[in-house]
């Protein structure tokens, strides 16, 4: 007997397969990108974070609904996927979206390494690869500085053999900022990862204009502070004015602000929700605000 879930499982299989053969769906634009500094490639303005929503350990029926909020990603023409050691069960659950779509060619596969020991970095980054099973990651980051002189070393080793492609660090919650724009100056990081929305703005401040400088990729974290900005802005209403750049939603606002500085390559909110991952991915397309219209939409938020 053929159930709901068999024939929700394979509707969502053929149609990430078909999205990620090079097909599009002429119903589903494609999203804006941007181009990240060091190489030229284009990326789309809106990835896939998995810290929280996809540490479901071992419960199938969560692990297909990550599985699906995937096939709704890559459907929609998203490429970065973004995970890390420390979050839980969430690699071995991208790896099994991943094994379910063949191992889709649209993939841009963000990890990270996260240890305090300088000798289990590599071990450690060979684990979360065969977790992924992907032949090697597009880019490995040093997770919130953690032992980061240490790791540079061996993830700028890593690109110079070709066992990875770029290398970055994060930080998030606006923590070490100080140190991050030294290490910014000192290293030819091709990615930095840091937190950035409508409230957290300090970036805008110096890391922002630091890695436009420097000719660095920008991927956002926390663009709706785990869910709290949008839970507390859900029962305000949008302004009028939200119409002229396409704003839907809490959820898009919030990403066309982000999105619409030009030092951002790339957002990545998580989701488990297949509604909540298109709603996300719409947020890329134009009409994104001008200077003026940032403003605006501060000072609108600032006041509810």
């Amino acid at each position: 007997m053929i159930t709901r879930r068999d024939l929700v499982k394979s509707a969502a299989l053929s149609a990430a397969t078909f999205a990620l053969s090079g097909e599009t769906s002429s119903a589903t634009p494609a999203p804006m990108t941007r181009t990240i500094p060091s190489s030229g490639e284009a990326m789309p303005a809106v990835g896939l974070g998995t810290w929280i929503t996809f540490n479901v350990g071992d419960d199938s029926v969560l692990r297909d609904e990550c599985a699906d909020v995937m096939a709704a990603f890559f459907q929609a023409g998203g490429r970065m996927i973004d995970c890390s050691p420390m979050y839980g069960s969430s690699q071995p659950v991208v790896g099994y979206g991943l094994e379910r779509f063949r191992q889709p060619q649209a993939l841009f596969s963000a990890e990270k390494v996260w240890t305090t020991s300088a000798n289990d970095g590599p071990a450690q980054i060979e684990r979360s690869r065969r977790l992924w099973g992907v032949e090697r990651f597009d880019l490995v980051q040093v997770h919130n500085l953690v032992a980061w002189e240490a790791h540079l070393e061996t993830l700028f080793a890593m690109k110079a053999a070709g066992q990875i492609r770029y290398v970055g660090i994060t930080t998030s919650e606006g923590r070490r900022h100080e140190l991050f724009e030294q290490i910014m100056h000192a290293h030819p990081l091709d990615f930095v990862q840091l937190t950035y929305n409508i409230l957290d703005r300090e970036a805008e401040e110096r890391l922002l204009p630091l890695a436009s400088e420097r000719g660095m990729a920008v991927i956002v974290n926390r663009p709706f502070r785990q869910g709290e900005l949008t839970q507390q802005l859900e029962s305000e209403p949008l302004p009028a004015w939200a119409g002229e750049i396409a704003v839907a939603t809490w959820a898009q606002f919030i990403l066309k602000f982000i999105l619409s500085h030009p030092a951002v390559t790339v957002a990545i909110p998580a989701t488990s929700r297949v509604d909540h991952v298109r709603e996300n991915m719409a947020a890329a397309a134009d009409p994104l605000p001008d200077a003026a219209l940032r403003e605006r939409m501060v000072a609108y938020v600032r006041d509810l």
